[in-house]
This record gives structure tokens, C-alpha cells and sequence, in this order.
């Protein structure tokens, strides 16, 4: 598995978020995203990234981003595995990467986008110290 920064507008990137979204949609009744509409330059540089990982064919199986929440924090926005590829430790390691980003990105914080239905991400949230 290899893991890296990818454009939030590349096709296999917005096949993961909406993916995401679909499962939210699912938990929530039919709502999915709250707040403003993401975009690409969102997950730029010096602002934020979106990390995704890729299996051993490629094949992207989960992500997460940070975006600028305010002048000393970032948001984690979009942190998803899809279901074949859980089990296995990817959100982890997404969120591990997230947050040497964010140190590097300047950032003295991150505030979490969660919802209190999805158990295995305050799971690994708080595991993490959050």
C-alpha cells in the first residue's frame, strides 16, 4: 500500500467522497455533507492536502483531508476506507499522516467532522487522544 497527497478534483478522489457521502446519507437519513460545499482548493497547500491510499493494484481505498478551520487549526474533512479495505488499519493511518501534515502545515490543532452514528470513527478518534 502506498499513500500520498492527490488533487480533491481527481476522478478516483471524488469517486471516495461521494462513496463517503452515500454511506453518510445512509446513517443520517438522507443528509450527508453540513457546511460550506468542498472543494478543491480547499486541500491545497499552504491551506490543506487530501491523502489517499492505494492498494498494491492502485486501487484507492480510503482517504481524509485537512482543511483550514482557522489561523491556527485545520479540519479533518473526508475521512473514509472503503468496506472491503477496513479492518486493517487505513483510517489510523490516514489520520497519523493527517496529523504530521498538519504540524508541518503550520497548524497548532485539529477539529474533527463527526457524527455520533459512526462509532468506529469516535472509536479511533478518541484511541488517538481526540
Amino acid at each position: 500500500m502506498r499513500s500520498g497527497p492527490e488533487p480533491f478534483d481527481a476522478p478516483d478522489v471524488q469517486a471516495l467522497a461521494q462513496a463517503q457521502q452515500e454511506e453518510m446519507r445512509g446513517l443520517y437519513g438522507g443528509e450527508a455533507d453540513i457546511g460550506p460545499v468542498r472543494e478543491a482548493l480547499m486541500f491545497v497547500p499552504p491551506d490543506g492536502v487530501f491523502l489517499v491510499v492505494r492498494d498494491d493494484d492502485g486501487v484507492a481505498v480510503a482517504c481524509g483531508g485537512l482543511a483550514r478551520f482557522d489561523a491556527e487549526r485545520a479540519e479533518l474533512k473526508r475521512m473514509y476506507v472503503t468496506s472491503p479495505a477496513r479492518g486493517r488499519g487505513l483510517g489510523r493511518r490516514v489520520l497519523v499522516e493527517l496529523e504530521a501534515t498538519a504540524r508541518d502545515l503550520g497548524y497548532r490543532g485539529i477539529v474533527l467532522e463527526t457524527g455520533d452514528l459512526q462509532p468506529e470513527a469516535l472509536g479511533l478518534y478518541r484511541s488517538a487522544g481526540y
